[in-house]
């Protein structure tokens, strides 16, 4: 039954950055477009309300003065999206807001994840913080071990409350919160102006009534603005979820300030009357104003796209998934849809991680504004973007080309179809000639350097292809990588660039067809005439998943519902029009890996989970399943959406094929000059108004089809039909243009450059996800990489700087061990130095990859992935006390891992299990988080696999692998670029280890570029694990040549390749076959990119180490890196509380570490001052307190405690590092001991390790000595007193600490 007709308008709007686009809808009078400048004060005072205000005069017909509040009783309903939140977040103007946290964590949200966002810059920059200060609350809760409450240890000793949560975890109540003092904190904020406040407490994703406690305090006492973390996203995760809170009270503020500002414009402020005034959320469903909070505002307006091209580009007739291409001035937004929205429920945003349900939408810095660079040639699109000022050079400012430049060279831009807007009186049209001028100059350039004859044509096109290659990336990661085939989806274009790339992207992807809207340059506001009303809401329920369990999950849907139902309600929903959809987070007992499953219409969810899992990870688990959240999704169906056809294009495309009727052919209003590679010359082509063609019919490319707001580009070979609403494009897949193999095209070199890092990228995602371990899940402490069939680095994605290079002579030893004996599908795996190995818990997988012969190896794929128990001496890999190889655990020389498409699992154990026999030492004691690692790897590798076969059927082996070899030999040329400038003299340095082990370097430059790094004078072999094979000081040599050059260089064998590096045998740099290595992988490391830096004189002295930190009880092990102060230099500030150079391993979460190890972190901070003075000030170590709760043992290794990191022209040397044991005496008292550098212990209940690294050297002399000098004596050690309220000593915690993984995770 048709709607009933409407005397009322719907009103839906997208405020952008730069445009507000606006668009009615209207039974009576039809649709109606209005576009304006989203700031424009000269003429209106907010963007949205003068968009409502003209849509209105047009419906109306009467004038409405911009002074009269607007009266919105004609009007049905008023959508829209905003950027008020996201440039509020991006340029750091949110409110003013102040931090509540657990005591001993002020600085958590500070040190973050203890990562730096770019591994290759001298200047550390991390993203601010978005509190102005921050107080600690004296409280504190625990998760307790399942198996006590199961035993029936409901009694403490002293008394604390057990309590078990509605997520069926049991807590510790360790230490109440402190209302009377809170109360008083909360005063002094109040007089000090704060009127905002995040309230994030450790496990509040539990336990929220401590968070709760608090706030309903503060709100008492008048705050305007309360954000509880707990309230926002019950999910674990303590600096996740701190960020997500922090963010809320420094948005939400902001957005209803706007919000208010916004309501001031119409009559009564919006309350009352018929009018619903909704926002689109990043969930990509609508909320009341009123209900609309700033966390969920940042993805607004592209969720509004997401929802437009998904109503309007999917056609469940057809069935095909889409994806939307979404193209901008700046970036590029890609999404897929296949019938349901595709959530994601932690991203980043700003540095800031946002831990709420959102869209996934991947970005690329490339849009039409990026700018066009030739670097190390290589031809280079974006990150940098030349914005709306300058913009770019057409714009008559003095912008640098970009993308929309070559578009307009190349003719597929009409510059008479562009207003004439340009040019100081804002009168001129785009600038041709100037564009011209820059690509003939550009052309001269890249010719005389690289030896070519290309045309300006030719590198125009060039960029664009390269942008193109840019873009197509995150589509094939949104795809391939979750075993979807690119092909098999059609490609919905949007956005106001989009259109003069999608047939071009569409078939670098295989793609078939391309779905232009008639509304796609303003999609996001009419997704939002899509869009329905809905909220999400879950809780975190742990358990282990089966048919018994069914019975209490079902409950909570039921109360999920009935909440998600009440929330609806509040917004004016009918309770007959809400619709349900229920999921459960589930995982392998063990995994950190959770999906997200939808209830199937068979209710087994069991079985669901199997499919997807094997689906996305190519294998599945013999593990229990386990529960780790019950959501639920409820929705009122907009009733637009409802009222448009179930086939959006599909049911007319096949109407048009049988229909008889004769279709006009369309007539071109102009003719344009136009490149199309295809082409390879410029040709007049047709050019069409998209409004003078009729439905049905057919437009043949090449050619142009253009209106009000987007251009739309045919390619020779693609072929346009027109229905009713959309641009229905056939790309027309034919076969690839020959490329020349008898020189380097530099654009070839470029995108082959793209899809070789794309491959090792979508490897390194693919392990992360799949693994079981902290170590590879959470901290990231694993790379990826591709090689030639020599086995020499191609592509690398490292996370950890000390695997870049060194992986290439583990695969380069197996390529020599195994020559003719690998067949199809085989895989080994390698750990010892003596086969490329750095240290033995860094365990590679590598399967050689075979050309179509089945017989040719021509490349080879590796994942690398530390294992944090592998055995060892004492069961720890990285025992201080190591002296000798065998007593660091597992050794594997070239052992195949699969045989014959068969897991090898018998072999693997039993080598395993054989690191045990040796003196002192133990096996693993989590074979199965190893195995199930070392199947995560495989699982990389296969997909490395995969994609350089579609490599090899798309492009031919033969183009393949002459690119492989033409980017490492760019490689080279690249290094010899970066080191000329220094070349005609020598560079010296000296450095020391803690113990007096000398390391030297000399280093000699031609004016060739090549280069000689001798370390001769480095100090011999020790007795202890801080040796390491040469492979660690090559990666080091390439991380630092990398940073130095400031540029792009890949990151293959090509870098070391001018390089002669001279390393003696017998020293520490040249680990000899029994030597012990496990410290020295990451410490030698460290060492070799300090000296190298020290002796080109770039920067100061960084902490320089890894800090290793190693926690075990029984089979339980926890293992970190930690963060020091990083490096001052001649225009920065050294940042405080970051890894630096060898590695940028994430530090464990507090709340991961408390679920997983019976112990507590009790504090982790930032000891102030620490960097060493100077006119930049060095970077700042931190302090982290671990306390027992078990009898346990703990080490911990570092460096920079005796040989401070050093001051540079004139600053002054940072703090050394130093660890402490907290230690009980016989007459049950505590005193504080120093320990060496490199120490295990034994620890009693209560015991705490303390652990304080090192601050980084300052730079230039200090300005004022009172003022900067570091004090001479140490600080006094701060240490968390016990008292009656401590937690009691465990006397047994048997069992598996599994069931607390992640209950409430991300989910991918």
């Amino acid at each position: 039954m048709p709607a009933p007709v409407s005397d009322k308008v719907r009103i839906c709007i997208d405020r952008g950055g730069t445009f507000t686009d606006v668009i009615a809808l209207s039974d009576t009078k039809g649709d109606h477009l209005v576009k304006l400048l989203s700031v424009d004060p000269d003429n209106y005072a907010d963007a949205p309300t003068e968009g409502v205000r003209r849509v209105l005069e047009w419906f109306t017909g009467e004038k409405i003065p911009r002074s009269q509040p607007i009266d919105t009783s004609r009007i049905d309903f008023l959508r829209m999206g905003t950027t008020v939140a996201t440039n509020a977040l991006l340029e750091r103007k949110g409110e003013r807001c102040a931090l509540l946290i657990t005591k001993g964590h002020a600085d958590a949200l500070e040190i973050a994840f203890q990562t730096r966002p770019h591994l290759f810059q001298f200047a550390v920059k991390k993203p601010d913080v978005l509190y102005s200060k921050v107080v600690e609350v004296d409280e504190r809760v625990l998760p307790v071990w399942q198996e006590l409450v199961e035993e029936g240890k409901t009694a403490t000793e002293q008394g604390e409350r057990l309590i078990k949560t509605s997520s069926g975890v049991v807590i510790r109540e360790l230490q109440p919160v402190d209302i009377a003092q809170v109360r008083k904190d909360l005063e002094s904020l109040y007089a000090e102006g704060y009127r905002s406040l995040a309230i994030v407490f450790a496990h509040s994703y539990l336990f929220p009534e401590h968070e709760q406690e608090v706030a309903h305090v503060a709100r008492d006492m008048g705050f305007d603005n309360v954000s509880v973390s707990s309230s926002i996203e019950a999910k674990i995760g303590f600096i996740a979820r701190g960020q997500s809170a922090t963010a809320d009270a420094y948005l939400t503020p902001e957005v209803k300030r706007y919000l208010n500002g916004f309501a001031k414009g119409f009559q009564n402020k919006l309350q009352g009357g018929d009018c619903r005034v909704s926002f689109m959320q990043s969930d990509g469903a609508l909320a009341d104003f009123t209900k609309f909070s700033g966390l969920r505002a940042i993805l607004s307006g592209p969720a509004g796209g997401v929802v437009g091209f998904a109503r309007t580009s999917y056609d469940p007739l057809e069935g095909s998934p889409v994806v939307g291409f979404d193209m901008g001035g700046t970036s590029t937004d890609v999404s897929r849809y296949h019938g349901e929205f595709e959530h994601v429920f932690e991203t980043t945003t700003a540095g800031i991680t946002i831990q709420v349900p959102q869209l996934d939408i991947n970005t690329v810095a490339a849009g039409g504004g990026s700018i066009l660079q030739y670097k190390n040639q290589i031809f280079c699109v974006g990150p940098e973007s030349a914005g709306a000022h300058p913009g770019p050079a057409c714009y008559r400012k003095g912008g640098p080309l970009t993308v929309t430049d070559a578009n307009l060279f190349l003719g597929r831009l009409h510059v008479d179809s562009f207003p004439k807007i340009f040019g100081p009186s804002e009168d001129l049209p785009l600038d041709l000639d100037v564009v011209t001028d820059k690509f003939n100059a550009l052309t001269r350039e890249i010719n005389a350097e690289n030896g070519s004859s290309l045309t300006p044509a030719e590198v125009a096109c060039g960029f664009i292809n390269v942008a193109d290659s840019s873009m197509a990336r995150p589509i094939r990661a949104l795809t391939e990588q979750r075993g979807f085939r690119a092909s098999a989806h059609n490609l919905s274009c949007f956005g106001g660039a989009g259109g003069q790339h999608a047939t071009a992207i569409a078939a670098l992807l295989g793609m078939h067809h391309v779905i232009v809207h008639k509304y796609s340059s303003i999609l996001s506001a009419y997704g939002m005439a899509l869009a329905d009303v809905a909220v999400d809401v879950s809780e975190p329920y742990v358990c282990e998943f089966s048919t018994a369990a069914l019975a209490e999950i079902k409950g909570r849907f039921g109360g999920l519902q009935e909440r998600a139902l009440g929330q609806l309600v509040g917004q004016g929903v009918a309770n007959d029009s809400v619709h349900y959809e229920c999921y459960l987070s589930l995982q392998y007992q063990g995994s950190d890996t959770t999906l997200m499953i939808a209830r199937p219409d068979d209710g087994n969810f069991a079985a669901a989970f199997v499919r997807e899992h094997k689906r996305e990870f190519a294998f599945v688990l013999d593990a229990p399943i386990v529960t780790a959240a019950v959501r639920v999704r409820a929705t009122a169906k907009s009733a637009v959406a409802s009222g448009a056809s179930d086939s959006p294009y599909m049911e007319e495309l096949q109407q048009l094929t049988e229909s008889s009727t004769i279709v006009p052919a369309p007539k071109p209003f102009a003719t344009n000059s136009t490149y199309f590679e295809e082409l390879g010359k410029y040709a007049d082509i047709p050019l069409y108004r998209l409004q003078d063609l009729s439905p049905g019919m057919t437009v043949a490319g090449p050619a142009i089809i253009l209106d009000n707001t987007q251009t739309i580009v045919l390619h020779p070979q693609n072929t346009a039909r027109i229905l009713k609403s959309h641009v229905f494009i056939d790309v027309g897949l034919g076969p690839r243009k020959a490329i020349d193999l008898t020189s380097v095209d530099p654009i070839q070199l470029s995108i082959f450059s793209h899809r070789f890092m794309g491959i090792a990228e979508q490897m390194c995602r693919a392990l992360q996800k799949t693994a079981v371990s902290v170590a590879i899940k959470e901290r990231l402490d694993f790379s990826c990489a591709l090689f030639d069939a020599n086995g020499e680095l191609v592509a690398n994605a490292p996370n950890v700087p000390a695997h870049l290079g060194s992986m290439q002579y583990a695969v380069m030893y197996q390529a020599e061990r195994r020559k003719d004996q690998l067949r199809s599908g085989d895989l080994l795996v390698s750990n010892v130095p003596e086969a490329g190995g750095g240290h033995l818990p860094d365990i590679t997988v590598i399967q050689p990859v075979f050309g179509d012969d089945g017989k040719t190896i021509v490349f080879w794929v590796a994942a690398r992935g530390h294992h944090t128990d592998i055995g060892g001496l004492g069961g720890n890999s990285h025992h201080p006390d190591q002296t000798e190889r065998f007593q660091e655990g597992v050794s594997f020389e070239s052992t195949f891992i699969i045989r014959d498409g068969l897991f090898n699992e018998k072999e693997i154990v039993d080598t395993f299990m054989k690191a045990g026999d040796y003196p002192g030492c133990k096996a693993t004691k989590r074979l199965d988080h190893n195995l199930s690692d070392l199947k995560a790897q495989c699982s990389a590798c296969a997909l490395g696999t995969s994609q350089l076969h579609a490599l090899f059927d798309e492009y031919g082996k033969d183009v393949v692998t002459f690119y492989m070899g033409a980017i490492r030999a760019n490689a080279e040329a690249c290094t010899r670029a970066a080191l000329k400038p220094y070349a005609g003299r020598s560079y010296a340095a000296t450095d020391y280890f803690d113990d007096g082990t000398v390391v030297k370097l000399k280093i000699d430059i031609e004016h060739d570029g090549s280069a000689v790094f001798d370390f001769t004078g480095t100090g011999p072999e020790v007795l202890s694990n801080f040796n390491a094979p040469p492979a660690i000081t090559r990666s080091g040599i390439l991380y630092c040549l990398r940073t130095m050059s400031g540029t792009e260089i890949p990151m293959n064998a090509g870098v070391l390749a001018p390089l002669k590096i001279v390393i003696p045998e017998g020293t520490v740099l040249s680990a000899s076959k029994d030597a012990a290595v496990s410290q020295g992988n990451g410490e030698v490391a460290q060492r070799v990119a300090d000296i190298i830096f020290t002796a080109f004189n770039v920067m100061s002295g960084s902490h320089g180490s890894m800090n290793g930190t190693h926690l075990m009880y029984k089979k339980y092990t926890w293992a970190e890196t930690t963060c020091g102060g990083a490096s001052a230099g001649p225009t920065w500030h050294g940042q405080s509380a970051v890894h630096t150079n060898m590695t940028n391993t994430r530090i464990g979460d507090l709340e991961l570490l408390e679920s997983r190890f019976p112990a507590i972190l009790r504090e982790f901070s930032i000891r102030r001052g620490t960097g060493g003075a100077g006119r930049f000030r060095g970077g700042d170590g931190i302090r982290r307190v671990y306390e027992a709760l078990v009898p346990m043992e703990a080490s911990h290794d570092g460096q920079r405690r005796v040989i401070a990191p050093h001051g540079s022209e004139g600053g002054l040397d940072g703090e050394r590092g130093a660890s402490y044991l907290y230690k009980q005496t016989s007459d049950a008292k505590y005193r504080i001991v120093k320990l060496k550098p490199a120490a295990q212990v034994s620890m009693r209940p209560g015991e705490q390790l303390i652990v304080h690294t090192a601050g980084a050297g300052g730079w230039g002399a200090p300005e004022s000595t009172e003022s900067t000098a570091i004090e001479a004596a140490a600080p006094a050690i701060q240490v968390f007193k016990r008292d009656a309220k401590a937690p009691p000593p465990y006397t047994r915690a048997n069992g598996s600490v599994s069931q607390f993984n992640q209950a409430s995770a991300e989910c991918d």
